[in-house]
């Protein structure tokens, strides 16, 4: 499927989006329009980011701003420059969902959404707006509101299990992480070889969208065939996600459409909602439920410090001297830690940025790659710099953000009264009723997947 693409009447040619394409997807000459290679995109969306060649009412006139604003199917209420690089929107899909009275519909929101959508709004950077987030969400009509970040607390038992279990039994390893679309897609096109160093999990969306059509289903009493399940991300590729193949195992498309970031800004705006006026609201129990391990998947390393939390009380069965686990933390391009968890020594990798990957990925090909877990994040500083994330139009602006939304990530992790995955009383009550074991029957059916490779699969 198409996810991005370059407007060729807007491309002015400047080549920041090659500059910044990780897989160099991106093909044209200089000052010339632009393509997308689709076989060659990870559908991160940075380029999009990125561009800034634009159509806008006061420079070009109406007539030229609507005709590419009727091209890409936006709600009248859109008035901003229209950027020349773009994620193909599925907004009026969910427009035309939510008036649908027999369509039950779910929505999931990632942790990074919360980091950044004020933005949008005239918030400052740095504030995490959960609670308001909730309410616009309702308010725009959805039967339930759950959070992505239950589903993360679910990855985090399931990967962290998966790995204890290679560890101690001469699995494959290193294990990395399969939380990022893009990375996924970047492997299976340069290493396919290599995919058997994939965790099997899926990524917490996808958890949460087969959780819903089955144990949300049951809990709710409504038939899947009735769920009409949507998920809110800072990613671009997360559309490409669920749109695969392997991602039907609740018996239906487990996510049936993804909006990101920028695009619920529309739809809130579209719906006239004041947000930032908003009264504090809490996601739907029992799968809004979340803890701050979950919460910190939105930053880079994040994954690997959730999956240390939970997996060293795992391996211990001792509560973890130091919950915040600064080893893994920063954003420098590669980085390892050696964390000693009981008797054993974990060693583990954190990539920051796809364009950092290759060297990592070349020296596991030779067989030098001594470490146990690899945490890998496509987008810059993790996900909430995605390519759907509220675009910043001055980049000397860029740093700052980037910071603070990470810094507004951990704070909130600190004010959560339960900060592991393995503690929510939601995930424990999944398991005990529904699940019953983390690599379980049910679990490996549901929860985990096996990449099938295929080119033809992204498309």
């Amino acid at each position: 499927m198409t996810v991005i693409a370059i407007d060729e009447r807007l491309c002015t040619g400047c080549q920041e989006c090659t500059k910044i394409c990780p897989n160099l997807a991106i093909e044209g000459l200089p000052h010339q329009a632009q393509k997308v290679n689709e076989e060659k995109c990870v559908m991160c969306g940075q380029c999009v980011q990125k561009c800034k060649s634009y159509v806008s009412v006061a420079e070009h006139g109406f007539s030229a701003y609507q005709e590419v604003h009727a091209a890409r199917g936006l709600p009248d209420t859109v008035t901003e420059p229209l950027f020349a690089a773009h994620n193909i929107t599925h907004i009026m899909e969910v427009k035309n969902a939510l008036a649908d009275p027999n369509a039950y519909t779910l929505v999931q929101s990632a942790p990074a959404v919360r980091a950044a959508i004020a933005e949008d709004f005239g918030a400052p950077f740095g504030l995490v707006s959960a609670a308001k987030l909730a309410a616009a969400l309702r308010r725009l009509g959805f039967d339930k509101v759950f959070d992505t970040n239950y589903a993360a607390d679910v990855t985090i038992m399931e990967e962290g299990s998966e790995l204890i279990h290679r560890v101690k039994n001469n699995g494959v390893l290193p294990m990395f992480t399969s939380c990022c679309p893009a990375w996924i897609r970047y492997l299976e096109l340069n290493y396919p070889d290599l995919r058997k160093h994939l965790s099997t999990c899926k990524s917490p969306q996808q958890m949460g969208g087969a959780l819903f059509k089955t144990y949300g289903s049951n809990l709710l009493k409504v038939p899947a065939k009735k769920i009409y399940s949507v998920s809110i991300m800072p990613c671009t590729a997360k559309q490409y996600e669920s749109s695969r193949p392997e991602m039907n195992d609740s018996g239906e498309r487990d996510v049936d459409v993804v909006l990101t970031t920028r695009e619920l800004v529309w739809l809130i705006k579209d719906a006239g909602i004041d947000f930032l006026s908003l009264p504090d609201e809490q996601f739907d129990l029992p799968m809004g439920d979340y803890s701050g391990a979950a919460e910190i998947f939105g930053v880079t390393g994040g994954v690997m410090e959730a999956a240390l939390r939970t997996g060293y009380e795992l391996i211990t069965g001792e509560k973890i001297p130091a919950i915040d686990i600064s080893a893994v933390r920063g954003i420098d391009g590669f980085r390892k830690a050696d964390i000693v968890v009981g008797d054993l020594t974990i060693k583990v990798g954190i990539v920051t940025g796809l364009k950092n990957v290759k060297p990592v990925m070349e020296l596991l090909a030779a067989g030098k790659l001594d470490l146990h877990f690899v945490e890998v994040m496509t987008c810059p500083v993790g996900c909430v710099t995605g390519g759907g994330q509220p675009k910043l139009i001055d980049e000397t602006s860029f740093e700052t953000a980037f910071r603070q939304r990470i810094s507004a990530t951990y704070n909130h992790d600190l004010e959560l009264p339960i900060r592991k995955s393995h503690e929510n009383p939601s995930v424990k009550s999944l398991y005990k009723d529904f699940l019953k074991t983390p690599l379980g029957p049910l679990s490996h059916k549901l929860l985990h997947t096996t990449y099938c490779g295929d080119k033809k699969s992204a498309h």
